[in-house]
């Protein structure tokens, strides 16, 4: 497959800067790949796809304010961070990217807020990358909290705007409990409490995976060769109760809904030689495109992606190529809107 087959030309007005006013008001596609139809509904309609021992895998992922604003202990300049994952708990040290990176080298010392916290840099790792080792004495749980103090929301740059009160806690699924991510986990966003206690009375089964998003889930992908390109890694993890209860989904032959790209790579990550699903954590860069065949997941919930995206390539290989670009073409001539903030699509 080739990068090139992904593109389309996407109008810069559908990209929602911000989200609708209540979660499960957005619209939904609906996408049956047995008969090619497409159906056009609100999220909150989700409810009635799904019947009593279905499953729905969710990221419980918790996003933490990851962006920072710093000064420089020479000439005092002002100096953006963004943490992407930390790389050694006992020393924290800290993947970052900061701007502008042409004024941060190794050696200089960087101060945040009116708390005494302070980051020095360890290494450069790409133009913009940097490691950062924070001097602070106390546990990654108590750094935490003083993150939550001093950050901000982290929007994606496409956006292109600056994180407000609402994102703090409309950037975050109401499920979310893992604190470590960077990115949200897109699909879980529409997810209200009507729609999660209307699908629990209906006995569908809502059980987590954890998989914490860096930015790289977000990075143009660059070769057109898709062989040739490898995702970052991510930290994931799926608990116990989850695999089990995805195994004995699977064998009554009902639904396994994957919710979000990153809970469908986890799922397909941990399979084991006889199709079933493992309880497992460790990393992950797997890439999924199409083609691919999927042992795990039968139900895909998702959003619009942006065209030639890790995000996109996941939801086609799910969907069928044809049939979603199908999808794609209709969603923009019916002005859905699309990426973070934007709405879902239900393949089934």
């Amino acid at each position: 497959m080739k990068l090139s087959t992904f593109k389309f030309n996407l109008p810069k007005q559908l990209i929602a800067d911000k989200p609708v006013s209540e979660r499960d008001e957005a619209r939904m596609m609906v996408i049956h790949r047995d008969t090619g139809q497409i159906e056009h509904k609100l999220f909150k309609d989700i409810v009635d796809y799904f019947d009593e021992g279905d499953l729905l895998v969710l990221n419980d992922s918790k996003v933490f304010p990851a962006r920072l604003t710093g000064y420089k202990e020479q000439g005092g300049d002002a100096i953006e961070v963004l943490l992407l994952r930390e790389l050694d708990e006992e020393n924290h040290r800290w993947d970052t990217l900061v701007d502008p990176a042409r004024k941060i080298r190794v050696t200089n010392k960087i101060y945040f807020g009116d708390v005494d916290l302070m980051a020095e840099v360890d290494d450069n790792t790409t133009s913009r990358g940097r490691t950062l080792k924070f001097a602070f004495d106390g546990p990654t749980e108590e750094l935490y909290k003083v993150f939550e103090e001093l950050g901000e929301t982290p929007l994606p740059e496409e956006l292109g705007r600056k994180a407000e009160a609402m994102d703090k806690e409309r950037y975050q699924t109401l499920y979310a409990k893992q604190v470590g991510g960077v990115v949200a986990p897109f699909a879980g966003l529409h997810f209200s409490r009507y729609v999660m206690k209307s699908l629990e009375l209906n006995g569908v089964h809502m059980l987590p995976i954890t998989m914490h998003l860096g930015m790289g889930m977000l990075s143009p992908i660059e070769v057109e060769d898709l062989t040739k390109y490898r995702p970052s890694s991510e930290y994931f993890s799926i608990p116990a109760a989850t695999q089990q209860c995805v195994n004995e989904v699977l064998a009554k032959k009902q639904r396994v809904c994957a919710v979000g790209a990153s809970t469908v790579r986890v799922l397909e990550d941990a399979v084991s030689s006889d199709n079933q699903l493992q309880s497992k954590s460790g990393w992950t860069n797997k890439f999924i495109f199409p083609p691919f065949d999927f042992k795990i997941c039968n139900a895909l919930v998702t959003n619009f992606h942006l065209p030639g995206s890790l995000l996109q390539m996941n939801a086609m290989a799910f969907g069928g190529a044809e049939l979603m670009m199908e999808a794609y073409a209709e969603a923009i001539k019916e002005e859905y809107r699309f990426f973070v903030y934007g709405d879902a699509m239900l393949i089934l």
